[in-house]
């Protein structure tokens, strides 16, 4: 319901996660955690597979269905061992202290706190970079919050800012790309009413969505970055903004609308959460909670199409920013095909503002947190990505084409198609403790880590589908679906996934899922080791033989998050009264030094979300330092890891339960009286490499 001052009344539900306001989840997701998760296939864990062979046939018998996977072990095993190796890797107090901080630890960790202030390590100073409203194009109106226009905001800076990117633009120059995930109207207008917002503020929030690029310059004397308002290629990207759709399911029957016969042409991208820069220049940003956008999913009768769209999150009976009242294809009892036509990667040229963005088809559909290129050992493409939902799945697309090097704009358009063409994998894990020693409370198992092998099931390649009963183009277009199918390994929200540019092993992200080990939900699994898990995890593996094109890989979890002094938590193997709490873990870059950098979405422990770094090899793996704190009620994205400077996007401040635009709890960037207003920051130290 809504207030008489305008605020939504929105219950804290039994699964409301402990870290997150109730208006960001009806905002953001649609309440996803107060719904049953879309995933209720019964395909087992591989790991409880493979021990169920193992008890009933004997080891010798199981070695033929754990040889698919062994192959990768060699290589993560050797190197773990070498890791535990060095002086002063392993457990007990003390072990590490009075050394020097290793290359990109060199700082204070920033103590967790609940301010209404970006908190850095001590010596750090910092700027807005650009905040909502800010101009974006030429000409753009100065932002006044209580005369707020649809026109004005399309050239504008948009709402709460997820993933950033950098795109080299010269020297000490970049195109800066960033993606508007979702609009919070109550806090966007005053006496904003929920059940009948205004055709405007319909619109406003239209041009809120998308995607900003801007140009920033770096000043040389401060080391201050600063937006320049070019005006061939300062570009806003909205949910008018028609995209190309490209790749193997481009013209499917399921893509085709009364609007768009063609199956090829679509207005707009939301729900834009995370993404990634490639070698060629462009900027990947995935599609995410596209489901809540839409209305009517009642109307979608017929059992298969009912069942598809239930995967991905039926829609109510009305949207929670009521677009289908403006436009008709967010009305599935109108138009159920364009449903489908949301949910992909899309791929944005910064060089190029003349071109359409491309949604690459053969990267297959679901809730995308987002995407990254890997270049593999002979050339070819390999894209890393997360379906950010309660047990779904990690996935891995490996180009047909190679890589062409260089920067001729012939090259360019080559590498351009690279993602159109190629195999979309599905991943499985299995565990190689006994069952009995993962309990779900986190407790390690006998050989001291939680750890195993893993596989990559072939969904599709090009036009030939791998799935028995899918045709390709349901198998892109309904991935999710033919991930079940094949048995896929459950996970706890996969979102980030990136490759360490120096090990070339691989993280993952797994933020929570507090529904594992409910009743009849699936429950701990060495891969995902407890139950009710509020504080995720982080992944790690390393591909067969360093080719990340392979199809086998060994894995390890890096960290088991949480409050290091309770006994469900683990880092790295590292002393757990040096190290920073840390929980719900979401986006992930590193340092040229391979550290991995976690940025974090829903913090479960009471203080602020925060962007944090841990070393992956070495004496110091696992020893998580905290780097900053965004804003009470915000949320940490981004990051950019620059040699001399950090950008980190502050997603949603002050979004607290019981704030709103007439009642704001928190005031952030600006201070006073102001409104918050989701912001990228930039952090540095002048004259000083980050973290040194």
């Amino acid at each position: 319901m809504t207030t008489t001052d305008g605020r939504i009344d929105l219950p804290l539900l039994p699964n409301h996660p402990p870290g997150r306001s109730a208006v960001t989840c009806e905002y953001r997701c649609a309440n996803a955690c107060a719904h049953e998760a879309p995933n209720e296939s019964d395909n087992a864990y591989f790991g409880d597979v493979v021990r169920n062979i193992v008890n009933r046939r004997g080891m010798l018998k199981a070695g033929a269905v754990l040889a698919v996977a062994g192959a990768g072990v060699a290589g993560l095993a050797g190197t773990a061992a070498a890791d535990r190796g060095r002086p002063g890797h392993g457990h007990g107090p003390g072990h590490g202290h009075g050394q020097k901080p290793p290359k990109g630890l060199d700082f204070t960790a920033v103590a967790p706190n609940r301010e209404d202030r970006l908190v850095t390590a001590e010596g750090y100073q910092q700027n807005v970079l650009i905040r909502w409203g800010d101009p974006v194009l030429p000409g753009a109106p100065r932002f006044d919050f209580g005369k707020q226009t649809a026109a004005a905001q399309a050239k504008q800076f948009g709402y709460n800012n997820d993933f950033c990117g950098l795109v080299p633009f010269g020297r000490d120059k970049w195109l800066m790309g960033s993606n508007h995930e979702y609009t919070t109207e109550s806090f966007m207008f005053s006496g904003y009413d929920a059940a009948n917002p205004t055709d405007e503020q319909i619109k406003i929030g239209w041009n809120g969505h998308g995607f900003s690029v801007v140009v920033v310059e770096r000043e040389r004397r401060t080391g201050k970055l600063v937006v320049r308002l070019d005006r061939r290629y300062n570009r806003r990207i909205t949910v008018q903004t028609e995209f190309q759709v490209t790749g193997p399911a481009a013209g499917s029957a399921y893509l085709k609308t009364k609007a768009d016969p063609t199956g090829r042409k679509v207005l707009g991208t939301f729900g834009n959460c995370a993404g990634g820069v490639t070698p060629w220049g462009t900027i990947l940003s995935g599609e995410e909670n596209f489901n809540g956008y839409f209305a009517n999913g009642q109307a979608v009768t017929d059992p298969t199409e009912k069942a598809r769209v239930a995967r991905y999150g039926t829609p109510g009976a009305t949207s929670t920013r009521k677009w289908e009242r403006l436009d008709p294809r967010f009305d599935l009892a109108k138009d159920p095909n364009e449903f489908n036509r949301h949910g992909w990667i899309v791929e944005i040229d910064p060089h190029e503002p003349d071109e359409a963005p491309r949604k690459r088809t053969a990267l297959g559909r679901f809730k995308h947190e987002g995407a990254t290129v890997h270049i593999a050992r002979d050339g070819r493409v390999v894209c890393y990505m997360g379906d950010d939902e309660r047990f779904d799945y990690i996935y891995k697309f490996v180009s047909s084409g190679r890589f062409h090097r260089g920067e001729s704009r012939k090259a360019r358009e080559a590498n351009k198609k690279l993602l159109d063409d190629g195999t979309l994998y599905v991943a499985k894990f299995t565990g190689d403790s006994p069952a009995a020693e993962i309990d779900g409370s986190g407790k390690l198992p006998a050989d001291g880590e939680f750890d195993g092998r893993g596989e990559w099931i072939p969904l599709v390649t090009g036009n030939k589908s791998h799935v028995e009963g899918f045709t390709a183009e349901e198998v892109y277009v309904f991935a999710r679906l033919a991930a079940d199918k094949v048995g896929a390994t459950k996970m706890d929200r996969p979102e980030d996934v990136e490759a360490n540019p120096v090990t070339g092993r691989v993280y993952a992200a797994l933020t929570n899922n507090t529904d594992r080990g409910k009743a009849g939900k699936e429950g701990a699994t060495e891969i995902n080791p407890r139950v009710g898990n509020k504080n995720g995890h982080v992944l790690e593996w390393e591909e067969s033989r360093g080719d990340h094109t392979a199809t086998t890989f060994a894995w390890r979890l890096l960290l088991v998050c949480g409050d290091p002094a309770t006994a469900d938590t683990y880092f790295g193997g590292y002393d757990k009264t040096q190290v920073s709490p840390i929980s719900c873990p979401d986006n992930l870059a590193f340092d040229k030094f391979g550290n991995l950098w976690v940025s974090t979405d829903g913090n479960a422990l009471g203080s602020n979300d925060g962007l944090f770094v841990v070393p992956t090899t070495g004496r110091n793996r696992g020893q998580v330092k905290q780097f900053l704190t965004v804003p009470i009620g915000a949320e940490t994205c981004g990051p950019v890891i620059a040699d001399n400077f950090v950008l980190v996007s502050v997603q949603h401040p002050g979004e607290l339960d019981g704030a709103s635009a007439d009642n704001p709890l928190a005031h952030w960037p600006d201070g006073g009286n102001t409104q918050p207003r989701p912001s990228v920051a930039q952090v540095w130290k002048q004259g000083r490499e980050v973290g040194c």
